[in-house]
C-alpha cells in the first residue's frame, strides 16, 4: 500500500518506545482479527529475534482484569432460568419457552446497565414508577389479573438482576456487562499486581463507561498509552458523526488537560476515486462485485483489496459470483445460521418427528410431505439414493406412512436413512445425540478436495457444535424435557450461532463484515448494500428501557449506534485510493431501499481531491420474442395419430388439442405422462377417471342391445 497503514505506524511507534522490553508490553486492540496483521507488521520491521508483545482484544483484556469467564448467550439463558425458578413461586413459574421470549431482552438491558456502570436499583425502580404512572387511572382494587402480572414483572426486575448477578459471580462466570463492572471494581488490585507492565490501546472509537474508566485509570498511573485512529477532517467538524466519540474524549478526559491528543491523521483529503454504483437487487450487486474483482486480478494481485458486505446474507451469492481465477480468499465475518443448509435439514427433521408424535398418539405415523422434504434435501439425497422410494410413495398415494413401512419399501442398507427416520420419543438428550450422529454421518460423506463441499463442511460443523452445547445444557438442566420446548430452544439457540470459515488472513481477497474492518486499511475497498437501514443499520432497538430514560441515564441510543456506523464507513475510506460503493436501487419489493445517507454526505461535503462518479447498471433483457414451437406432421406422427384414432379420441383429449396443441403432442403423441404426486384430496381428473370407470362397468352388460326400463 502506498500510504502507511495505521498498524504499520503503530508497529513503528511500539518498537521505537519499547525496543528493550517488548515482552513486558500488552497491546489491546478492538478485535482479535487485527492481531495477525499487527504481528505481520512487527515481523517486517524487526531484524533480530525478540519475544513478541502480548496482543489481545479489549474483551479478553477486561476478562483478565475481572478474573471471570465469559459465557455465551445460550448458556446464560439456561443459568438465568435456574435463578428465575429459585426466586419465583411454583404456581407463578413460566415454561422455559415463555421465559426465553422476555429473558433475552432483559439480559440485553442488564448488560447495557452494567457496561455503562449505572446504579441498577435506580434505573430499574424508575422503570417500575413509569409503569405505575401509566396505570394510575385504574383503581388499585379494579386492576385486572393481566395488569397485576404486568406490574409484578417490573417490581421483580431488581430482584432478577441482583439474584442473577450474585449467582453468576459465585460461579466465576458472567455476561459481558457483569465482567466489565467487576473489572472496574478490581482495577486497583490489578494495577498493583501488574506495576511492571505497560499497556498500549490502539484503534478505538466508541467506548462504554467501564472501558473509559479502565483506560483512564491506567493512563493516570502512567503505565499506558492510547493511539486513536481518526482523521482531522472528521474530528474538527463539530457536526460530523464519525468524530462524535473522539471529540467527547478529547474535551472530557482529564488526561488530555496535560497531554497532547496523539495521532490525528490527514488521509481523508487525499486523492480518491469513489465509484457509486446503483443496481437492482442483491444478485445484481454480487455480479458487479465479480466484475470489479476480475478487473483487479488483471491489474495485479488482490493483496490490498477488501470486500465489505453491508449485509451478511449477500455472502453466498457473492461467493458464487466471484471469478474462478480468485486463487485465495479469506472470509472473516459471522454468517448467520438461518440460511445454513445443515440447520434447514435439522428444522425439517424436527417438523417430521414432532408431527409424527402429535398427529397420531397411538402410533408413530409420518406425514408424506415431511418425509419427502427430508429425502430430497441436498445433504441427504445424494447419499441415500431414495428415488425409487419417492416414486413408490407418490404412485401409491401414501399420505401417511409408518417407520416400519418406510424401511420395508426402501429395502437397502443405509445407516443415514435409518438415523433420519428412527422414532424420536425419548428424552431431549437422546434426541440431540441422534441429531449429532446424523451430522457426523453427513460430514463423513463429504469430499474435502471439493471447494464447495469444504464450505458445506463449515456449515455442518457449526450446527454440530451447537447441538453438542445443547447436549451439555440439557444434561445439566433435566427440568426442561419435552419435544416442543426442545424445538423452541433449538430455534432460539440457532439464531445466535454463527458459521466460522477458515482462511489465510494475509493473502488474497479479504471478505468481511463492517465490524471486522476495524483498525485495518486497504487500498481498494468494495462496499455492498450501502442502503438506508442496512448501512447505517437504522433505528431497530430491542430493549425494555424507553429512549428518554436511556438519554437521561447516559445509555447508548440509536444515535450512538449511527455514529459508530459513520465512523466505520469513513474509516474504510480514510486511507483507500479506490472505493466502490454499491447499493440496491430498487424502490419496490421486500429488499427495497433508498441509497444510504453516507453517499449523499460524500456528494454534499465533496473534498477537492475526491473523484466521485455515479453509474446505474440495469440487467440485460433479451429483446427477441420467443419463437412459437412448431411440430411438423411427419410420417411417424401420423402413424401415432392413426393408432389413437383407432381406439378413439376422448372428449378431454380433443379439448386439449384445441386449447393447447403442444400439450396434446407431449401427452398423447409422445406419451409423456405427468409426474406422480400424492393426492390428499381427490383431484378433478382423478374423480373424472373414477366416474368414467364406474359408468363403463355399469354399462358393459348392456352392450349391443336396447336399454330397457329394468336396465
Amino acid at each position: 500500500m502506498s500510504k502507511p497503514t495505521f498498524l504499520n505506524q503503530l508497529a513503528q511507534e511500539v518498537l521505537k518506545s519499547n525496543s528493550n522490553n517488548l515482552s513486558e508490553l500488552t497491546i489491546v486492540l478492538p478485535n482479535k482479527r487485527a492481531k495477525v496483521f499487527l504481528l505481520e507488521e512487527l515481523k517486517l520491521l524487526v531484524l533480530n529475534n525478540v519475544f513478541a508483545p502480548e496482543i489481545i482484544s479489549i474483551e479478553e483484556f477486561i476478562q483478565e482484569i475481572s478474573g471471570i469467564r465469559s459465557v455465551d448467550s445460550v448458556e446464560l439463558l439456561f443459568e438465568f432460568y435456574e435463578v428465575y425458578l429459585a426466586i419465583t413461586d411454583k404456581d407463578k413459574q413460566e415454561s422455559f419457552e415463555n421465559f426465553a421470549n422476555w429473558a433475552k431482552t432483559v439480559l440485553q438491558d442488564f448488560n447495557e446497565i452494567d457496561r455503562y456502570l449505572i446504579e441498577p436499583n435506580k434505573i430499574l425502580k424508575y422503570l417500575e414508577d413509569i409503569k405505575e404512572i401509566e396505570h394510575w387511572s385504574v383503581d388499585v382494587d379494579k386492576r385486572t389479573n393481566l395488569i397485576e402480572k404486568h406490574m409484578l414483572f417490573w417490581k421483580k426486575l431488581p430482584e432478577y438482576y441482583h439474584s442473577l448477578y450474585n449467582y453468576l459471580v459465585n460461579k466465576g462466570i458472567g455476561y459481558q456487562g457483569l465482567i466489565y463492572r467487576e473489572a472496574v471494581e478490581n482495577l486497583n488490585h490489578f494495577s498493583e499486581n501488574n506495576n511492571d507492565k505497560h499497556f498500549v490501546f490502539a484503534g478505538f472509537n466508541a467506548l462504554n463507561q467501564a472501558e473509559e474508566k479502565i483506560i483512564q485509570h491506567l493512563l493516570a498511573l502512567d503505565v499506558a498509552k492510547i493511539y486513536w485512529d481518526i482523521d482531522e477532517t472528521l474530528l474538527n467538524d463539530p457536526f460530523h458523526d464519525a468524530g462524535h466519540f473522539q471529540r467527547k474524549f478529547k474535551s472530557e478526559w482529564i488526561y488530555y488537560k496535560t497531554h497532547p491528543y496523539e495521532w490525528i491523521s490527514n488521509d481523508f483529503k487525499t486523492e480518491k476515486n469513489i465509484h457509486v454504483i446503483a443496481t437492482s437487487k442483491a444478485i445484481g450487486q454480487a455480479k458487479i462485485v465479480g466484475s470489479i474483482v476480475e478487473k483487479h486480478i488483471e491489474k495485479g494481485n488482490l493483496q490490498n483489496v477488501a470486500l465489505v458486505l453491508g449485509e451478511e446474507s449477500l455472502l453466498l451469492p457473492m461467493l458464487y459470483s466471484l471469478p474462478a481465477n480468485v486463487d485465495a480468499l479469506n472470509i472473516t465475518m459471522g454468517f448467520s445460521s438461518k440460511n445454513n443448509p445443515a440447520q434447514l435439514l435439522i428444522a425439517k427433521l424436527f417438523k417430521l418427528h414432532t408431527n409424527a408424535l402429535t398427529r397420531n398418539p397411538s402410533g408413530y405415523v409420518m406425514y408424506y410431505k415431511d418425509v419427502l422434504d427430508v429425502l430430497t434435501h441436498p445433504l441427504v439425497e445424494p447419499y441415500v439414493n431414495a428415488n425409487e422410494l419417492v416414486s413408490i410413495i407418490n404412485k401409491n398415494n401414501y399420505s401417511f406412512i409408518t417407520y416400519k413401512k418406510l424401511v420395508e419399501l426402501y429395502s437397502k442398507e443405509n445407516e443415514l436413512f435409518y438415523l433420519l427416520f428412527q422414532k424420536w420419543n425419548a428424552d431431549s438428550v437422546t434426541v440431540l445425540e441422534k441429531i449429532a450422529q446424523i451430522l457426523l454421518k453427513i460430514k463423513s460423506n463429504l469430499d474435502y478436495e471439493n471447494e464447495e463441499e469444504k464450505i458445506t463442511n463449515a456449515f455442518v460443523y457449526s450446527v454440530f457444535k451447537v447441538i453438542n452445547k445443547m447436549i451439555s445444557y440439557f444434561s445439566e438442566h433435566p427440568s426442561i424435557n419435552d419435544m416442543k420446548t426442545l424445538q423452541a430452544i433449538y430455534k432460539q439457540v440457532i439464531d445466535v450461532a454463527e458459521v466460522s470459515f477458515e482462511g489465510e488472513p494475509l493473502s488474497g481477497l479479504q471478505i468481511m463484515g463492517v465490524l471486522e474492518s476495524r483498525v485495518l486499511d486497504f487500498e481498494t475497498v468494495i462496499i455492498t448494500s450501502v442502503n438506508e437501514g442496512k448501512f447505517p443499520a437504522g433505528k431497530s432497538t430491542n430493549s425494555f428501557i424507553p429512549y428518554d430514560v436511556k438519554l437521561q441515564y447516559g445509555l447508548p441510543t440509536y444515535k450512538e449506534k449511527d455514529a459508530i456506523y459513520t465512523y466505520h464507513f469513513y474509516h474504510l475510506l480514510q486511507r483507500a485510493t479506490n472505493v466502490y460503493l454499491i447499493y440496491n436501487s430498487d424502490s419496490q419489493g421486500f429488499d427495497a431501499g433508498e441509497k444510504s445517507r453516507f453517499i449523499t454526505q460524500l456528494e454534499i461535503e465533496k473534498q477537492p481531491n475526491h473523484n466521485l462518479t455515479f453509474q446505474y447498471y440495469n440487467p440485460d433483457v433479451p429483446n427477441i420474442a420467443y419463437q412459437p414451437i412448431a411440430v411438423p406432421k411427419t410420417e411417424s406422427v401420423m402413424t401415432r395419430l392413426h393408432e389413437i384414432a383407432t381406439k378413439g379420441f376422448s372428449p378431454s383429449s380433443l379439448t386439449t388439442y384445441i386449447r393447447n396443441p403442444i400439450q396434446f403432442y407431449f401427452q398423447r403423441v409422445l406419451c409423456i405422462s405427468e409426474t406422480d404426486e400424492v393426492e390428499e384430496n381427490i383431484a378433478v381428473n382423478t374423480l373424472g377417471t373414477i366416474i368414467h370407470g364406474t359408468l363403463e362397468e355399469l354399462y358393459k352388460p348392456t352392450i349391443g342391445r336396447l336399454l330397457t326400463k329394468e336396465d
